[in-house]
């Protein structure tokens, strides 16, 4: 039998077991788990190790897994939607900023595929925090992790279908040849739109949504296709020199030079090679968990790292100005990948063009809720959130927690509401995207690598003692970087309509979160709960006694904990 270590004071725990039989069901800080992922038969065994009963089904292949990471990347989509933050930096600043932003995002794919091929759960990246955490931090760490994660997808929720807006109305400015004037309000009615579109679509049964990742994969791949077949076409004869791509360095930005290509020549990447935490959030609903989660974050990464690549160097190459600032970023179309398109094809190829794109960016936000509404449903199956009594229903004739899609789509219409200020009020929700995943991101593989490294036990993919730390410490401090990086304004000086918003949504989001824990949470989040019966052959606890809860002496026997009627399910 093993002996429970106690991570509360001995006095605590004699309060929390025999008065609070819930308590126990927090199978991190009373019961240590024994995970070994390595050794495990079964999906389902596994997830029982971890200390959760299945509840959705595993629908998804590997290759579907895949989709769904590759599918909210949704290439060309988001490279059309980040374009004007990145060329600011020049072409050859956006290029090399792409390529080596995609290096270092790569090294945050391999520590998260190491966890996540260890404990594989939908709730990985605040379950990983509390599992690797200082004893006395833990419950707290991991209750602001589970919430900056989520607070982070539906951020990226809110870029992708606010992308979609501009796109929708780029066409039709295209189609009017100008004559259209594009509002605040406008591009934020289509956006509430599209996320009750994307809510409609999720709540669709679990398998229908696994189907419509590789309907996204073709898509994707198809948009990509035509667009490396028909630009070059389209532009022959009037290519910019290989100097231009790959060696014209700008700053547009009032910003020094040197930050301007530290910080917006790599943001499109930063933006686009994203949400691969979505696979650790399907994690409960594909087959081999441990083995599809790193190729789904791994393949996913490396497909759009190298595929980026490939588009932007073609988009270079087919510019057909040499005034950036006022004829792409100044574009009457308000995209101005709409406008290279435009120069190159024409009107009507343009417009083709950003349906497909359109369409793409909208599979995206329908990819992305899916993964939002799992995040959710584990964190509030935890008690992590308001209402979760509510959330955490799942309907078991869908296989779908449809109360979490909606509470996330209702989240990203409020957050929306940021569309109504202006264009740059806007892009703070891709900032605020990426400032909440990269600290979620992070701060699981931190705790690994320091006070949780006697604790982890290596599951499928592992690259080992010596190569392991040292990708860990290098995506740590991109990390670290990259949400410094985000906090920026757009322009030194800073007024409303400059201010970069991410830097007052995202530590809000812990001010609050914190309030909420001391007042209330505290009382109902006490980290992972198990939801899977307790073992009743033989887990004993040194110094209960059943029969007298109020003391506080060591009787020196170990009495079991069936004794103290702890099996319950929460």
């Amino acid at each position: 039998m093993s002996k429970l270590q106690t991570v509360l004071s001995r006095e605590q725990i004699l309060e929390q077991v025999v008065s609070n039989k819930k308590f126990y069901n927090n199978n991190q800080n009373v019961e240590e788990p024994h995970i070994a992922a390595i050794f495990s038969n079964s999906d389902e065994e596994l997830l029982a190790q971890i200390g959760y009963k299945p509840e959705l089904k595993r629908h998804f292949s590997t290759l579907q897994c895949f989709g769904v990471a590759f599918s909210i990347m949704g290439l060309l989509p988001s490279i059309a939607s980040i374009l004007a933050q990145g060329i600011i930096a020049g072409p050859a600043g956006c290029l090399w900023g792409w390529v080596i932003s995609s290096i270092l995002i790569f090294t945050i794919g391999i520590s998260m595929s190491e966890n996540g091929s260890s404990i594989p759960t939908s709730g990985g990246l605040y379950y990983w925090t509390n599992y690797y955490a200082p004893p006395k931090m833990k419950t707290l760490i991991s209750y602001l992790i589970g919430n900056t994660n989520s607070i982070a997808l539906i951020g990226a929720l809110c870029s992708v279908d606010y992308g979609f807006a501009q796109e929708i109305l780029s066409i039709v400015v295209i189609s009017k040849d100008g004559d259209f004037d594009i509002t605040p309000a406008k591009t934020y009615g289509i956006f509430v739109g599209c996320v009750l579109a994307h809510i409609a679509i999720t709540c669709f049964s679990s398998k229908n949504c696994a189907h419509l990742q590789t309907t996204s994969i073709v898509v994707n791949l198809f948009v990509i296709v035509l667009f490396v077949i028909a630009m070059p076409i389209g532009a022959r004869g009037h290519f910019k020199p290989a100097s231009y791509v790959f060696g014209e360095f700008d700053n547009l930005s009032d910003w020094p030079m040197g930050w301007t290509q530290l910080s917006a020549a790599w943001l499109p990447a930063i933006w686009t090679i994203g949400a691969f935490d979505s696979v650790i959030h399907m994690s409960e609903e594909v087959k081999d968990a441990e083995r599809t989660i790193p190729i789904g974050i791994l393949g996913s990464i490396s497909a759009c790292g190298i595929l980026g690549t490939i588009i932007l160097i073609i988009t270079f190459f087919c510019i057909q100005t040499d005034d950036i600032e006022g004829h792409l970023l100044g574009s009457k179309f308000g995209f101005p990948m709409a406008q290279i398109i435009y120069d190159v094809l024409g009107k009507k190829w343009a417009m083709a063009f950003m349906v497909l794109i359109a369409f793409a960016q909208f599979l995206m936000g329908a990819s992305i809720l899916t993964a939002i509404s799992r995040q959710i449903w584990a964190f509030a199956r935890d008690n992590g959130l308001p209402f979760s009594s509510w959330i955490k229903k799942v309907n078991h004739k869908l296989s779908v927690p449809i109360n979490a899609v909606w509470f996330g789509g209702i989240m990203a219409i409020i957050i929306g509401l940021l569309v109504l200020i202006g264009p740059v009020a806007a892009n703070a929700l891709f900032t605020l995207y990426i400032a909440g995943n990269y600290v979620a991101w992070s701060t699981p593989t931190f705790l690994r690598l320091t006070f949780g490294r006697h604790k982890f036990k290596p599951g499928k993919f592992y690259l080992g003692p010596f190569f392991s730390p040292l990708i860990g410490w290098i995506s740590t401090t991109f990390c670290a970087y990259t949400f410094i990086m985000v906090m920026f304004p757009a322009s030194i000086g800073v007024d409303k309509d400059t201010m970069n918003y991410t830097c007052v949504i995202t530590p809000s989001v812990w001010i609050f979160s914190l309030i909420y824990y001391y007042v209330y949470a505290h009382k109902i989040y006490h980290g992972p709960c198990k939801t899977v019966d307790v073992d009743s052959t033989g887990e004993y606890l040194e110094g209960v006694d059943p029969n007298d809860g109020a003391s506080s002496e060591p009787t020196g026997e170990k009495t079991s904990l069936t004794d103290v009627k702890v099996h319950e399910k929460v």
